[in-house]
């Protein structure tokens, strides 16, 4: 799992981490990372700060600046032409590339918005939809995502973070 070994790297000299739950639970495989925030429920360090945003994190920025994390990790479904439940590890200067297309402000502003006034390192882990339609619930490629991720980020931020 490369996006493993990449965001291991990316959380060293991690002091405090935001981890942002964004998608609409009305909208399928939308509502990713909103499920693998409920995953984490009480099972990170107390280093790291769960936000669900729904669909306008731009909302939560205060809290996020509240927070004053040395990094910022936004888990959301995005398209960005692969397999139904890829995960890929999107930097803020890609994120404009990604299609993100549940939210009112560009998930590429707000993340440019957090660096700039927190300070802080930003990544998107986005993972390929396939149904972003009216209905509930995942589909099974977005479900199986969702429980892989949620294992790996328990473990790495308990090994980074704790």
């Amino acid at each position: 799992m490369r996006w493993e070994t990449e965001l291991k790297k990316w959380l060293q000299k991690c002091s405090k981490l935001a981890v942002l739950g964004i998608g609409n639970s009305l909208r399928g495989d939308d509502a990713l990372g909103l499920k693998v925030l409920k995953l984490l429920r009480s099972r990170v360090p107390r280093s790291v700060r769960l936000i669900d945003c729904g669909t306008m994190p731009e909302n939560f920025t205060g809290e996020v600046k509240r927070f004053k994390p040395s990094h910022v990790l936004l888990v959301d479904a995005a398209s960005f032409n692969a397999k139904h439940g890829v995960v890929k590890l999107v930097p803020p200067e890609e994120i404009s590339g990604v299609a993100v297309s549940t939210h009112a402000l560009p998930l590429s502003m707000f993340a440019e918005v957090v660096q700039k006034t927190v300070k802080a390192k930003v990544l998107l882990l986005g993972v390929q939809p396939k149904k972003v339609d009216f209905m509930e619930g995942l589909t099974p490629e977005l479900e199986k995502a969702v429980q892989e991720i949620a294992k790996v980020l328990v473990r790495l931020l308990g090994e980074v973070c704790g």
